[in-house]
């Protein structure tokens, strides 16, 4: 098969996968985890129900996929930020507490989030951002700026846990003060 051909059928169903799970997420954003159908999601897609079911076998599928979607996006705009900033640890923080602080308009409340939060990748990407921040509060403990007291991956634990809290916050100003009362957490008494 010539390789054009095979990079455009790729990129076809990256697109058909993509246009599947933003209509699933809008449906579900719209009607309720539990209205959606398969029928609604194909329709909204824009794809037959036969081509859906190619691709996915129902609708909570659709969602783990839709998540894992996310959380890649999420890891991936982190690592950005992480590489772009001149400090890097406080802008991680601050745009880990400002994502967790946005996700909770994405889950619809608890059912949503009860199904997405058992998905086994999450606790792989937890994995990926407890190291990252470990990483970067180690930087920080070698450079004196971040107490020396706890171990770096007790930090991390601390900082993931403290602005897990951002979902429950209802404005970005309440978030970054979650975030300052993190570092000086932090910076503590070495």
């Amino acid at each position: 098969m010539p390789k054009l051909w095979s990079d455009t059928v790729d990129e076809h169903r990256r697109e058909v996968r993509d246009a599947v799970l933003d209509a699933t997420a809008q449906l579900v954003h719209e009607q309720g985890l539990r209205a959606v159908t398969m029928s609604e999601i194909a329709a909204k897609a824009g794809i037959g129900r036969a081509t859906l079911y190619k691709y996915f076998a129902d609708v909570e599928t659709i969602l783990f996929a839709w998540h894992e979607r996310q959380i890649v996006a999420h890891l991936a705009e982190l690592a950005r930020v992480r590489d772009q900033a001149e400090e890097p640890l406080l802008a991680v923080l601050e745009a880990y507490a400002h994502i967790t602080g946005g996700s909770r308009q994405h889950h619809h409340g608890g059912e949503l989030a009860s199904i997405l939060h058992r998905d086994h990748r999450l606790a792989h990407a937890h994995r990926q951002l407890h190291q990252m921040v470990c990483e970067l509060i180690t930087v920080e403990v070698r450079a004196g700026r971040v107490r020396r007291d706890v171990a770096p991956e007790e930090l991390a634990q601390y900082c993931l846990h403290a602005l897990g809290a951002a979902g429950e916050l209802s404005s970005k100003a309440a978030v970054s003060r979650l975030v300052s009362v993190t570092m000086a957490g932090l910076r503590g008494v070495s």
